[in-house]
């Protein structure tokens, strides 16, 4: 059983009320309940600072599976309720202790807000005491860990918000903020859509507590939804017969080469181009550099051409997102599939290989990384397993004979061997393709050790989940079973 996450974001409409939206004062109280709930967390941190011991107290706990009793680390809801004992006075303990009296430092605070920074405080002390710990190990003289900053977006537990709809159809979302005195419940207009409907209605997955999201010109509440996946077992599924495996090569001109193999014959191939963004973003790059040469030196703390670079990463997502939604329509159709990627997190260049400026730049404008992990976390929801396997030498073999080969394009009619060229060439059997198709075919050979690859020992890796909900690419053991992903 794994999980597979999701963040479905619903924007607030702080326009003017007269085009439908909220009153545009209405933000001021997002933000006063953004720094009163950053002040209490503050208030939290440094009272788990001062009592460090207690953050890494043992208990015995009672394993599920074995019934017998493990010791392991104090949990949060214990570390709750102890914080709460020891801050907030009740008529069962009516003094906390001494110079850490919550109610004194914030009256009328909301207990679901309390409780919500009480959790974030205790993960936020955690990870400074764990980071300063290795730091004192390692005996290094800097980078020494910072404390832990009292900033971040506020988590919304049940309670302190509600989404409804007026009689019209017109949705809303109620939300408990402060507004300078006391506690009140206001309510902001959202922008809905029937993906909303579709995203929020969706079987399967659970919606959790979203955070409020507050920048410059936007507002919204993040919303995290989870889902068990039933993924098959590695080693069982590469022992099926049957087997179809989904192959995808990343460039750049051709953003993604899609293959599908089955019983040893590639029965589908989608180009996905990238319909004039390079040199579309190349143009915007050269504008900047002009324009930067132009204003002379850059000054501290500004940026320089920020809505152009802003637009840049605007339109590498958007294209990102188009070639990862074509990997998934092509997965959808082949259940019981594995997509698979080079594994060129680990690979490096030749020592001492030169690389001409135009390489240098196609390198650094590629959206591989961003198409892999997008494409990867959609089929994951779907069940399919994503693997990465060994890069070495797709590109510079042929996927016929596996004899290597020379990459040439064409040039006014004529033939010009050159490195990076667009199509490909065997001198033993003479086969001409696509240089993309061929390196596309060749990771169906490194995925099942054929060719030249059946004599490399096996590397994969693949896709999964960090405890903590980040995406994660874990290499895969040679001789002992794949680990949990998720």
């Amino acid at each position: 059983m794994a999980k597979a996450q999701r963040t479905t974001k619903l924007e607030l409409d702080l326009g003017p009320r007269a085009e439908g939206g909220a009153n545009v004062g209405k933000r001021c109280y997002l933000e006063l309940t953004r720094a009163k709930l950053d002040e209490a967390r503050e208030f939290y941190t440094s009272f788990f600072l001062a009592h460090p011991d207690k953050l890494f107290e043992k208990r015995l706990h009672l394993n599920p599976r074995t019934g017998k009793l493990v010791e392991r680390l104090i949990s949060k809801k214990d570390l709750l309720a102890w914080a709460e004992f020891c801050t907030v006075p009740t008529k069962v303990h009516p003094h906390p202790l001494p110079g850490w009296d919550f109610r004194a430092k914030f009256p009328d605070f909301p207990v679901v807000y309390r409780r919500s920074v009480i959790n974030d405080a205790i993960g936020r002390a955690r990870s400074y005491l764990t980071r300063l710990h290795r730091w004192m190990e390692s005996q290094r003289k800097k980078g020494r860990p910072g404390l832990p900053a009292p900033r971040n977006h506020p988590v919304l537990y049940s309670g302190t918000f509600e989404i409804r709809s007026t009689p019209g159809g017109m949705r809303f979302v109620a939300i408990l903020v402060f507004d300078g005195h006391t506690w009140v419940w206001k309510n902001y207009p959202v922008k809905w859509g029937r993906w909303h409907g579709t995203r929020f209605g969706e079987e399967g997955w659970e919606m959790e507590s979203p955070q409020l999201v507050l920048r410059p010109g936007y507002a919204a509440l993040h919303f995290p939804q989870a889902r068990n996946v039933h993924l098959p077992s590695f080693w069982e599924a590469i022992k099926d017969p049957g087997l179809v495996t989904v192959a995808v090569d990343l460039n750049v001109k051709n953003l993604a080469v899609i293959t599908v193999r089955r019983h040893g014959v590639i029965i589908r191939t989608l180009f996905v181009r990238d319909r004039g963004l390079d040199f579309h973003r190349y143009l915007h790059m050269r504008t900047a550099s002009r324009k930067q040469r132009l204003s002379g030196k850059p000054v501290k703390g500004e940026r320089s051409n920020r809505k152009l670079w802003e637009h840049v990463r605007r339109m590498n997502l958007d294209f990102a997102r188009k070639a990862a939604a074509a990997i998934v329509e092509v997965c959808r159709d082949y259940a019981g599939c594995i997509l698979l990627f080079e594994q060129l997190r680990k690979y490096r260049s030749r020592r001492g290989e030169p690389r001409s400026r135009r390489l240098n730049r196609k390198l650094s404008n590629h959206l591989r990384r961003m198409i892999r992990d997008l494409a990867a976390a959609k089929v994951y929801a779907m069940g399919v397993l994503a693997v990465e396997t060994d890069a070495d030498g797709t590109s510079a073999h042929c996927s016929r004979c596996g004899m290597r080969g020379e990459r040439f394009s064409l040039v006014a009619g004529s033939r010009v061997k050159m490195k990076g060229g667009k199509l490909f060439r065997c001198p033993g059997c003479g086969y001409q393709v696509n240089a993309d198709f061929n390196a596309s075919v060749n990771i169906h050979h490194s995925f099942y050790r054929e060719l030249r690859w059946s004599e490399r020992p096996r590397r994969y890796a693949l896709f999964g989940y960090t405890p903590d909900g980040r995406c994660a690419w874990r290499d895969v053991p040679r001789k002992r079973a794949m680990p949990a992903c998720g």
